[in-house]
């Protein structure tokens, strides 16, 4: 009997304690967090980077539309058609003959990420970006505006 209790102590357990899968579970959500932080700053700059290539792509478009019929297209972005590879998608218009302007769902939190990208690569002075009323764009617009003469 002593040598049947004494050879069962000896015997060691396989498998992880529950302390050690609660640990290495912990790990794993503290590592899946921060991949999502970064994974949901890069999307964020990624749509910003999306609407200042399509707003470029529409002053171009607008000045050789210009070029070619002397004229403005005022207002009226279909006219622009011709002069694009393909639709920006929604949310892109004309205010007059001076601005191409985007005001879609990607930037109509003032609290979103979008907005912070966008009021960042206006403030470093690396995409010409204004509000409404002419100003630098910051996070709190809804729409952001760029000239195009």
């Amino acid at each position: 009997m002593f040598f049947e209790k004494h050879n069962i102590q000896r015997i060691r357990r396989k498998g992880f304690t529950l302390v050690e899968l609660l640990i290495v579970i912990i790990i794993i959500g503290i590592l899946a967090g921060a991949l999502l932080l970064v994974a949901g700053a890069g999307t964020d700059k990624a749509s910003a980077s999306k609407i200042v290539s399509n707003l470029r792509n529409l002053q171009s478009a607008a000045v050789m539309y210009y070029s070619d019929y002397n004229d403005w297209a005022s207002n009226d972005i279909t006219l622009l058609d011709e002069f694009m590879d393909g639709d920006p998608g929604d949310g892109y218009e004309m205010s007059g003959d001076s601005h191409v302007y985007y005001d879609g769902g990607l930037i109509s939190t003032a609290d979103g990420g979008v907005n912070l990208k966008l009021e960042m690569m206006a403030n470093n002075g690396d995409v010409p970006l204004f509000d409404s009323t002419g100003e630098s764009y910051d996070k709190g617009d809804k729409a952001v505006y760029m000239k195009v003469r």
